[in-house]
């Protein structure tokens, strides 16, 4: 389903707060059939700058129109919506597949394996569309994997902008492992609370 966004952004969640931008792995984003290799990097940016093609844009091989993003997150999140901003005459894409938590999916891979969700898109040249996940379906997402099997009759696929918004729910599993290693007593690197005459302490 999409939503239509033209409405007053301070009255809604739209600011930076429900963008995932910031916990997008960006170094290790990567896209099959770019035409040129990272430029898929590009069109991950803040919502306020989703119109601005400065900074380049993604692009199929020409006479390929298909594409699939690898998008990796440094939190497990939560997916509420994802945005599209696409190319003019013909080159934006008509359809997008989603699956979530699947590493190296190929083009093979992604014409036989079932998607948790898909959409028709519209061409979105002015970033006012939105498109909402089945949100129970995107919970704990470390990574999804977008396919847009084909577009709007060009030679080629031309994406300016992905968005996605939602939720951090935790820190990387990594990190959290560290956190639990420092704070588990270790008895010859802590004197007890007869030795130090102080109370007890907690980790805020």
């Amino acid at each position: 389903m999409a939503c239509l966004h033209d409405h007053d952004c301070a009255d809604h969640n739209c600011s930076s707060d429900w963008s995932l931008f910031k916990h997008i792995d960006l170094p290790k984003v990567s896209a099959l059939n770019e035409a040129v290799t990272g430029s898929v990097k590009s069109v991950f940016k803040p919502w306020e700058q989703r119109l601005n093609s400065s900074e380049g844009h993604l692009e199929s091989n020409e006479g390929d129109p298909e594409l699939i993003v690898f998008i990796p997150f440094t939190a497990d999140v939560k997916i509420k919506s994802i945005a599209i901003v696409g190319g003019a005459d013909g080159t934006s894409p008509s359809k997008m597949r989603a699956f979530v938590n699947r590493d190296g999916i190929d083009f093979s891979d992604a014409q036989s394996m079932q998607a948790i969700q898909e959409w028709d898109l519209a061409e979105n040249l002015q970033g006012v569309l939105e498109y909402q996940t089945r949100y129970s379906r995107f919970q704990s997402v470390g990574n999804i994997t977008l396919h847009f099997p084909d577009n709007f009759g060009a030679d080629t696929t031309r994406i300016q902008y992905i968005g996605l918004k939602g939720e951090a729910t935790q820190m990387k599993r990594d990190v959290v492992a560290n956190i639990v290693y420092e704070i588990m007593p270790n008895p010859s690197d802590h004197k007890t609370q007869a030795e130090t005459g102080g109370g007890f302490s907690h980790v805020e």
